[in-house]
């Protein structure tokens, strides 16, 4: 398996990028800017595609990886992976904070945004991984690294050219601090 440990911005770039980031020591430190948010239609009717999204190309099967930290306490911050298309076919996964609880989450755009979430501790850190094998994506997260749980499998596309990466959120509160290392994309 090739692996791309964060390589230069010439390779990776952000779509939506954050007011104040840094990257150091392999890890991506950012505030998430208020106001943010990747979300189509379901129950507001409202299109929101101005998330931050730390991105690079890939193609075909692909695991992508990341552990993740931030300091959630808005209505809906979030912090995860995505694997994106384009505006309208999308699928982000991370940590969500929901009613003062952080929930594993994961939603899936096909033109409407769906959500599904399940309970989790609220942990420091978790580790998220977002895999493709053929039209299947799936998605994990773990509390030690080494133990994953599954928490959703979805059809999303059969586009074989994707943008894979980071991303956060903070559609309801002021912004949050959140770290990202172990960043990687492997294709087989």
């Amino acid at each position: 398996m090739a692996t791309q440990p964060d390589p230069p911005t010439a390779t990776r770039q952000w779509k939506n990028e954050p007011g104040q980031w840094s990257r150091q020591a392999g890890a991506i430190q950012l505030q998430v800017d208020a106001g943010t948010d990747f979300w189509r239609k379901t129950h507001d009717g409202g299109i929101r595609e101005n998330g931050h999204f730390y991105f690079q190309s890939t193609e075909g099967d692909f695991t992508a990886q990341v552990k993740i930290s931030g300091q959630y306490c808005g209505q809906y911050d979030q912090a995860g992976l995505m694997a994106r298309v384009d505006q309208a076919t999308w699928l982000k996964c991370g940590v969500e904070y929901v009613d003062q609880s952080q929930l594993a989450s994961a939603v899936v755009t096909r033109d409407w945004s769906d959500w599904s979430v399940r309970p989790i501790p609220d942990p420091q850190t978790t580790w998220w991984k977002l895999q493709r094998h053929e039209q299947t994506f799936h998605v994990s997260y773990s509390l030690d690294g080494d133990k994953f749980h599954v928490v959703r499998q979805a059809f999303l596309t059969d586009a074989q050219q994707l943008q894979v990466g980071i991303m956060a959120c903070a559609p309801k509160g002021a912004g949050f601090p959140a770290t990202f290392s172990e960043f990687t994309v492997e294709n087989p």
